[in-house]
């Protein structure tokens, strides 16, 4: 994988959002976002989300952020359920993520998943883009005039927002894409953006 091209590698964009935490509490995913594409510039992206049930409820400041509720969850699938469905959609691919501590935390759920490289698309962001006022994934999509472009790839107004996992998913990916078009690093490898790779 190392020496492949870039633009000829599999990739799958994730995300998770949260119920959030208080003292003494350990977090736990209430929604999940992938988006694979067996080559970087693919037209057919495979979209895959899902609410996940909670044992504990949605704290408000979590809520605030990305709109899920103690309600919202009502009827979620159990996170373990659905390993089947994201083991196939991470399975030979490069994982992407914006800032991914989040969900390398969650997939650790599943103990020897084996999935990775990872690439972190914050990383990315910060060396291509240092004079942003911060490196938000909202605010770099923004600045590089994709917001459009990500919503399109979703194809969903109910997901067409900043905060919802599969928005999220789907703006590391067209980021990763416009950053590595733009620069022309199409046929560079992983070796060449090592800076923002980690297993």
């Amino acid at each position: 994988m190392n020496s492949t091209a870039l633009e000829d590698l599999c990739w799958a964009a994730i995300d998770f959002e949260s119920a959030g935490t208080a003292p003494g509490e350990t977090d736990c995913p209430v929604q999940i976002g992938i988006v694979r594409v067996e080559r970087l510039f693919s037209d057919a992206p495979q979209l895959f989300t899902s609410y996940i049930a909670c044992n504990r409820p949605v704290r408000w400041s979590a809520a605030r952020v990305h709109g899920i509720t103690t309600e919202t969850l009502k009827g979620a699938p159990e996170y373990i359920t659905l390993w089947p469905q994201i083991r196939e959609l991470l399975r030979g691919a490069v994982v992407l993520g914006h800032n991914p501590a989040t969900e390398k935390r969650f997939l650790r759920s599943f103990p020897g998943h084996g999935f990775g490289p990872w690439v972190d698309t914050l990383a990315l962001a910060r060396q291509a883009a240092p004079d942003l006022p911060d490196h938000a994934l909202a605010t770099v999509c923004e600045a590089l005039g994709i917001t459009d472009t990500v919503t399109a790839m979703v194809s969903d107004a109910a997901h067409a927002r900043w905060h919802d996992a599969l928005y999220d998913a789907a703006g590391s990916l067209q980021l990763l894409r416009t950053l590595i078009h733009a620069l022309q690093m199409q046929r560079c490898t992983l070796r060449d953006i090592d800076f923002a790779v980690s297993e």
